[in-house]
């Protein structure tokens, strides 16, 4: 399995994670939620969940994470950690590890509950752009 937790990058990515966190917008579950990346450039994203009175308008963590990374110049993201209002390591919902394939490809190295995993296997047999490619 590719690195530990305890390697760089994971200890920077999850207290980046955490601090995020802590702007997330939650009034309704109470359920903060931080995401922290790193980029194929070096540059390092984060995104915070913000929920809505119509529950499900509300935005994950990992989406404003991604969307953050578009708006400051694109890439594909190499590294990516999720923590709860505790700092606690969470796996990504599913349609947030179909976005996290989108925008990192089966090589990106998450912090998952079990360690650290290649998209490949948190998302096995995803579908993605190359699914498209026969269309």
């Amino acid at each position: 399995m590719p690195g530990t937790p305890e390697e760089e990058p994971w200890p920077r990515l999850v207290e980046e994670a955490t601090a995020i966190m802590r702007r997330g917008y939650a009034p309704y579950s109470d359920y903060q939620v931080g995401a922290a990346g790193l980029v194929d450039d070096g540059r390092l994203v984060v995104g915070c969940n913000v929920e809505n009175a119509s529950y499900g308008l509300g935005l994950c963590a990992e989406c404003g994470m991604v969307s953050s990374m578009h708006a400051t110049g694109g890439g594909r993201l190499t590294h990516a950690v999720c923590v709860n209002k505790d700092g606690e390591v969470i796996m990504p919902c599913g349609r947030c590890r179909q976005v996290l394939f989108e925008n990192g490809g089966p090589g990106m190295l998450l912090l998952s509950v079990s360690g650290v995993r290649p998209m490949s296997e948190v998302l096995p047999d995803a579908f993605g752009p190359d699914a498209l490619d026969a269309v």
